[in-house]
């Protein structure tokens, strides 16, 4: 692991992995992160309330400390309560919160470090690389992060000068000084989409954002299935897509159009015609090509064809939630309009 930290010593980074019923990818996450070197850092996962065996994992591993968040605030989101906690207790110079599901590279910690610097960056973001299985995580996943690459460009979120902001809260690296003085997720309590929210914070202040796709440094599985990619969506897409209703519109319309495109190019192809089978392929194949930049499978950029029209029902099912107050996650329940406004 990376080189020990003193009883006095003061760590470059400390980080901290906010966790609730996650005895799934716990594990394998601080694998990970225990066998980073080339840096001093500490380890605190604040245990948000677990029923499973979540907290007995975590102390399994000697280098890795556990607290709890204490009681949540009212209009705090558990999120933002727990990485408050784990921040309050952290002595880094840096902090990197990092989700449970995450999977780090060797060395990753280091390089993230080192980059962040080389750019002087106050916070620097991987968007990590997506792992999916079964049918509709390789369908609809591609869909969504092609949707957030036209969103969010990594090159404007990066740019001084734009006033775009992003960041994805799998992997956020901010200076322990930049954290404090724009009031940390204090700042942005109310937020389910607290990872855009402090970004947004932090450039308003004047601070510099460096945001990457980085598959080189970390991956994740963020949802098994899709029951549970459903609900994670839903708190998601109506906050990252304001125009979520018109958004929806487009791509039910595309799936439409691209599903005509295919019955007509079978047809002609069982008719023998194959002069006129390439016209109607463009539109399908202009599909893919602008999935394809979300950097998944080859297969699963094709299978996101059929992945459109249930982004549509996400980003539908999201907006009404939102409107209703019923956005839900991980057995707890917030008023929609709140979440709405923190972010806009």
């Amino acid at each position: 692991m990376g080189t020990p930290v003193p009883a006095s010593g003061r760590p470059s980074v400390s980080v901290i992995v906010p966790a609730r019923d996650e005895e799934t990818s716990l594990g394998a996450c601080l694998e990970s992160l225990v066998a980073q070197q080339g840096i001093t850092f500490e380890i605190i996962v604040v245990d948000d309330g677990s029923t499973d065996r979540t907290r007995a994992i975590a102390e399994s591993f000697p280098e890795v400390r556990v607290i709890e968040p204490g009681p949540l605030p009212p209009g705090w989101t558990g999120k933002n309560n727990a990485v408050t906690a784990g921040a309050r207790e952290a002595r880094g110079e840096w902090l990197l919160f990092t989700d449970a599901d995450t999977v780090h590279k060797p060395g990753s910690l280091a390089r993230a470090l080192a980059e962040a610097k080389q750019h002087h960056a106050d916070l620097l973001s991987y968007s990590p690389e997506q792992e999916v299985h079964g049918f509709w995580e390789k369908a609809v996943m591609p869909v969504i992060f092609a949707e957030l690459a036209r969103t969010y460009r990594p090159s404007e979120v990066s740019d001084p000068r734009s006033p775009a902001a992003a960041a994805n809260g799998q992997y956020v690296l901010i200076t322990r000084s930049a954290y404090d003085a724009v009031g940390g997720h204090a700042s942005v309590a109310t937020s389910l989409l607290e990872d855009v929210a402090l970004a947004r914070v932090v450039k308003a202040s004047g601070r510099k954002i460096f945001f990457r796709y980085g598959g080189d440094a970390v991956r994740t599985r963020m949802y098994r299935g899709f029951r549970q990619m459903r609900e994670g969506w839903t708190k998601n897409l109506s906050l990252l897509f304001p125009n979520a209703v018109l958004l929806a519109f487009w791509r039910l319309l595309e799936f439409a159009l691209v599903l005509a495109c295919l019955i007509i190019a079978a047809r002609f192809a069982l008719a023998g015609d194959w002069r006129h089978v390439p016209l109607f392929l463009v539109l399908p194949l202009l599909t893919v090509l602008r999935v394809s930049t979300a950097r998944f499978s080859r297969g699963s950029n094709v299978l996101a064809i059929l992945g459109l029209p249930v982004f549509s029902y996400l980003l539908l099912r999201s907006k009404l939630r939102y409107m209703r107050g019923e956005v839900s996650w991980k057995g707890r329940t917030y008023p929609g309009s709140a979440r709405i406004k923190s972010v806009s």
